[in-house]
């Protein structure tokens, strides 16, 4: 199991990513000195670049600014530190035991799937039950896509074989608006965006955030399988207080049998 790289990028000023990120939470200078007890004026200055910020100014700001590991480490860099948090992959020796965890969750999750996923939607690693699944509702044809969104939104991929697709399209456009709220610099997550809306019947209006209802809580997934039509929840697991970026990121999504013939089919394909 192993985590993409992601490419580092220029860094921007430190003045640029302020103004980006006050912008995206709706925050004005004022509204920021009040929140880290750093003055106007020095803040007006660093984002002008007349001033430079300490060490610990940045992390003031960046958690006021509820920024993840990932840019953190961008705001350290542009202020001229040295980034704070490591991004390993998961396979490195230092997050063994991690990586023991993930594997732990997963696969006491049979017979039911889990999957763990990346803060872009790579699938990046499954257990047996998602193997199983997958060949059993798609006829034993791979997926076409590494992707989830992508999987899902295809309509030659496992979209084909959503019943509730429109239920389940929406809710993971609202995934992805919900992770640029979190995170509004993310460019990758824009480009996302933008290739999941050029499949087709994707409502435009969902461009907005404000979509049409608030969402449930909990969401059945359905999907039509030779064995009959299968139904199944989620839960999405994440690493409380994370130091490294990695870690930040990833997510493990488990799903349970949402009624008995469900459950049943899980049982007999894993004894099979």
């Amino acid at each position: 199991m192993t985590a993409r790289a992601t490419p580092v990028r220029p860094t921007p000023p430190i003045g640029a990513l302020l103004r980006e990120w006050r912008a995206a939470r709706r925050m004005s200078q004022l509204d920021l000195s009040l929140e880290t007890g750093i003055s106007t004026r020095h803040l007006s200055c660093v984002e002008t670049g007349k001033a430079s910020a300490s060490r610990d100014t940045v992390s003031r700001l960046a958690d006021a600014l509820g920024m993840p590991l990932r840019e953190r480490n961008a705001l350290l860099r542009a202020a001229g530190y040295a980034a704070t948090h490591p991004e390993r992959a998961l396979t490195a020796p230092a997050l063994a035991r991690v990586q023991q965890a993930v594997d732990l969750i997963i696969t006491h999750q049979e017979p039911y799937p889990a999957f763990v996923i990346s803060r872009h939607w790579e699938v990046l690693a499954t257990n047996q039950a998602a193997v199983r699944l997958g060949g059993l509702m798609m006829g034993g044809r791979p997926s076409k896509h590494s992707n989830l969104l992508h999987q899902l939104f295809d309509p030659e991929d496992i979209r084909s074989v959503i019943v509730n697709w429109p239920e389940i399209a929406g809710r993971f456009i609202r995934h992805l608006h919900d992770d640029l709220t979190a995170n509004p610099t993310d460019r990758r997550t824009r480009e996302l965006l933008d290739e999941i809306f050029r499949y087709p019947d994707v409502p435009q209006r969902w461009r907005s955030r404000d979509l049409d209802e608030d969402p449930s809580p909990i969401i059945t997934f359905t999907f039509r399988t030779p064995r009959g039509d299968l139904r199944f929840f989620e839960t999405i697991t994440t690493f409380a207080a994370p130091h490294d970026v990695t870690l930040d990121e990833v997510r493990i999504d488990c799903t349970f049998a949402a009624d008995e013939h469900t459950a049943l089919v899980c049982r007999e394909l894993a004894e099979a």
